[in-house]
């Protein structure tokens, strides 16, 4: 027996029985032969770990455009925190944490620089407008490793396509991919509410009272409310016989509240509105000009835009880019070179 048979059969000795066992998976899209240590979703977590997408996340703006201090976060940190929390939920209720993982590490790597800004302009400018979630998944499906793709799990791949919004969970098909799209809230709601306090534009003070009495005045207490909740909920829920998982109702209530407080106060409050416009400007400028100078993309978004469509290799070439990197090209082309004679 070979350490991947142990993981294996570790699993099914501690994990519920609706949970994802990796020997179970749906499989690849490419077959594999099986590593000798790892299972298939810890393969797919290293893949992802390892991928230059991943790596570009940290120099990816979560909410606030371009800041130089070292305490806000990046779509990198918030990706960790993500996984931190879904791993912890997992955990409790005895999930697949490997699986759980990849998914959270994987769920953002299709952000476009300048946190939502940079998604609301592609979803104007490409035919069928643009999601992030989507491009996650076309990330480590196409873009990622030259072309080939990660060659990913369906299961890890479906919960990076699900992840997105409050909606329904009914097309995810796995328990871990549902911790990873209510994680995903409880993590960026507690963390940009740090940065917002930390960054002038709100007080605790500002934050309904009745959300604080039922999660707390604090980042520790809201993300302790919430996951202990989350565990007790879904360990105690089974309907005709099938696992429900999520929040109570009145913490899940109370979390859709503190989450429309956010955006009417930060995400689409007038506070950011001028460094929102600003980035936009950037990312319209460079799509235009790549649109008429498609030349000058790297070789592999041209291939893309001969075989797809020129404003889908256009698309492509710019939701890779960082924030530093789109500044740093916008200089390049747009900004007059001071010649000292």
């Amino acid at each position: 027996m070979n350490v991947r048979e142990k993981i294996q059969d570790f699993e099914s000795l501690t994990l519920i029985k609706e949970a994802a066992f990796s020997k179970n998976s749906r499989g690849r899209k490419v077959p594999e032969d099986e590593d000798d240590i790892r299972t298939c979703y810890m393969l797919d977590r290293d893949r992802i770990l390892q991928s230059k997408s991943f790596r570009r996340l940290k120099h990816k703006t979560q909410v606030y455009i371009k800041t130089f201090g070292d305490h806000y976060r990046t779509r990198l940190t918030h990706t960790l925190e993500v996984s931190q929390v879904a791993r912890n939920i997992g955990i409790g209720i005895g999930l697949n944490e490997n699986l759980i993982e990849a998914i959270a590490l994987g769920h953002d790597l299709g952000h476009v620089a300048f946190a939502h800004n940079g998604e609301e302009v592609l979803n104007e400018y490409l035919n069928g407008g643009f999601r992030h979630n989507e491009q996650s998944v076309r990330v480590v499906t196409k873009l990622e490793n030259n072309g080939e793709g990660l060659n990913l799990t369906e299961e890890v791949i479906n919960g990076i396509l699900n992840h997105s919004g409050l909606g329904t969970t009914k097309d995810i098909i796995t328990l871990e991919g549902i911790v990873v799209k209510f994680s995903d809230k409880m993590a960026y709601l507690n963390h940009d509410i740090d940065d917002s306090i930390r960054a002038g534009l709100l007080s605790k003070e500002e934050i309904p009272k009745e959300i604080v009495k039922m999660l707390g005045d604090n980042s520790t207490q809201r993300l302790d409310t919430l996951i202990k909740d989350f565990v007790k909920t879904s360990t105690n829920s089974i309907n005709n016989g099938i696992r429900e998982i999520g929040l109570s109702k009145e913490i899940d209530c109370a979390m859709r509240e503190l989450r429309e407080f956010m955006f009417k106060n930060i995400y689409l409050g007038d506070t950011l509105k001028v460094e929102r416009n600003k980035a936009k400007f950037i990312l319209e400028q460079l799509i235009k000009y790549f649109e008429e100078n498609s030349e000058q993309m790297p070789e592999f978004y041209l291939t893309i835009a001969k075989e797809e469509s020129l404003k889908r290799g256009v698309a492509d070439f710019i939701a890779g880019m960082s924030d530093d990197y789109c500044l740093l090209l916008f200089n390049k082309i747009f900004v007059p070179k001071v010649v000292i004679d």
